[in-house]
């Protein structure tokens, strides 16, 4: 666990250590450190420490140690005190330090060690147990998003079919009643059914996020970024990733080092955002309806392992190679989630969602319902340009067991994959499972849509953030990514499905 951080400032050597956690915090830093180097230590969190009636006198520790050791509100004094500083002893510091906060570190009357905060973390954060937990929470996560966004989803479905109902039997037979009904309320309707899904979703991530425990699961990550050559700090980014990828990618300016901003930058589109939530749903609750979760969880984990593999891959590469650094971060205290702050988080996000429906997802859909109306006047879609254009780019997506249906549904996901539910919902009418799909195709159309290419709004910040030439590299790596992931898992599945 990280309880301390060091830097350079004018040239003197700082370690920031967690008064909360004071002897793990010590050991840490001076093993960061070469036993001939002389540093400062600056105390932080100290108030919260004193509010648990425990005290430190850091002017005996800083004696005892050698270390110039104060508060990192005093920093200035801190800095001005003589160098006291002599050579420790790697391989006694435990001891030494242990001894030296018998002396220094007096506890309150009623002390029991430890809080209840600093024993939870040494669960969530533990080696063994860590991933487990974080692998439970994920699966309660999902579980509740479909069991209780289930009733208000279905509610707002019949209430489109509904609607839809009424405004035939109100309106005249024409293209502008086909465009309304359609078009607008039957596309924009098909993504709007999962509103309620995506609310709750946002609810309980806001609930990890302000309570502290996304920083625990950065800290498990460590150690497997730390494996492709980056550090914990780069999965933060990837975290609001599963959010929406725009502000993740403006998330890494944090990452110092260029080489590692950049690769995490390029690591992001592999999140699954909450734009490609609604097209997971839709195919969950229809193909595996017994599985909701575990299915989600999959998509999930395959668009962080792939994430990992690609930074495996590019960090051999010339433009990435470099000599790894260490870094240690602290992780911030536990707290209690407001109702402000949990509503303040939901609504910023729900409202980007809202917004993008009332805009692109309104334009997409009148698009989509004009190719489909064109040139047949009619909702014959065998005839329609988008048929044409379907059938057209059919031969490059029917490897991967996919109709030319399904190729329009991805064409026009890639300004905003909300798109590709308001184009079923156009396409199909009021039912989007029809026997087009298996549960193999549908899991390799999921596949497709987690990997293939980010909408335009993601790809805009990359350019912008990274270069012109990774965001490009961006738009052909992702679709040759998502074809031949979406390839080999249905050709491989065919396969079983045929011997078996």
């Amino acid at each position: 666990m990280a309880y301390s951080t060091d830097y350079i400032e004018n040239g003197i050597h700082i370690v920031e250590v967690d008064a909360r956690h004071m002897e793990e915090g010590l050991q840490q830093a001076v093993r960061l450190l070469d036993k001939r180097q002389h540093f400062v230590i600056l105390l932080t969190h100290y108030k919260d420490l004193l509010a648990t009636e425990h005290w430190l006198d850091y002017e005996l520790l800083s004696k005892l140690m050698g270390v110039r050791i104060g508060r990192i509100e005093d920093k200035d004094a801190v800095l001005a005190m003589p160098n006291n500083f002599r050579p420790i002893h790697i391989d006694s510091i435990e001891g030494y330090i242990h001894g030296a906060l018998e002396e220094t570190l007096h506890h309150a009357p009623n002390d029991t060690n430890h809080s209840f905060a600093d024993r939870l973390d040494k669960v969530l954060t533990n080696r063994w147990l860590g991933f487990p937990i974080l692998i439970a929470i994920l699966y309660a996560v999902f579980e509740l998003t479909f069991a209780i966004g289930s009733y208000p989803q279905e509610w707002i479905a019949n209430g489109i079919d509904l609607l839809c109902e009424w405004l035939s039997s109100v309106l005249a037979q024409g293209w502008l009643s086909s465009l309304f009904i359609d078009g607008i309320v039957r596309g924009v309707g098909a993504v709007l059914s999962f509103v309620p899904n995506i609310l709750i979703l946002f609810i309980l991530l806001a609930l990890m996020e302000d309570s502290g425990y996304m920083a625990r699961a950065a800290f498990l990550m460590d150690k497997i970024m730390h494996a492709v050559g980056l550090h914990g700090r780069s999965f933060i980014p990837m975290l609001v990733g599963f959010g929406c990828n725009v502000p993740a990618i403006m998330a890494a300016r944090d990452i110092d080092n260029i080489k590692d901003r950049t690769l995490t930058m390029l690591m992001i589109p592999f999140m699954s955002c909450s734009a490609r939530l609604p097209v997971y749903m839709l195919f969950v609750s229809a193909f595996f309806p017994s599985h909701k979760a575990l299915v989600m969880m999959s998509l999930y984990a395959i668009g962080i392992a792939l994430s990992i593999l690609f930074a495996l891959i590019m960090k051999r590469t010339k433009w990435f190679r470099q000599h790894e650094r260490d870094y240690v971060s602290e992780l911030p205290q536990f707290s209690k989630p407001t109702l402000k702050q949990i509503a303040t988080h939901v609504w910023d996000r729900l409202w980007d969602y809202l917004q993008k429906i009332g805009t692109v997802i309104i334009w997409a859909s009148i698009v989509i319902w004009g190719l489909t109306y064109f040139p047949s006047h009619s909702m014959d879609l065998e005839h329609s340009y988008l048929a044409m254009i379907g059938q057209w780019t059919e031969p490059l997506v029917r490897p991967l067991g996919f109709d030319w249906k399904m190729s329009v549904c991805l064409l026009t996901g890639l300004p905003a994959k909300e798109a590709i539910i308001s184009t079923m919902g156009i396409l199909y009418g009021g039912d989007a499972t029809l026997s087009a799909f298996t549960p193999l195709t549908a899991y390799s159309f999921m596949l497709f849509v987690l990997l293939y290419f980010p909408c335009i709004a993601t790809i805009a910040t990359l350019k912008r953030e990274a270069g012109r030439r990774w965001a490009w590299f961006t738009v052909f790596h992702s679709l040759i990514s998502a074809w031949v992931v979406a390839f080999i898992v249905y050709q491989i599945g065919t396969s079983l499905l045929t011997i078996a």
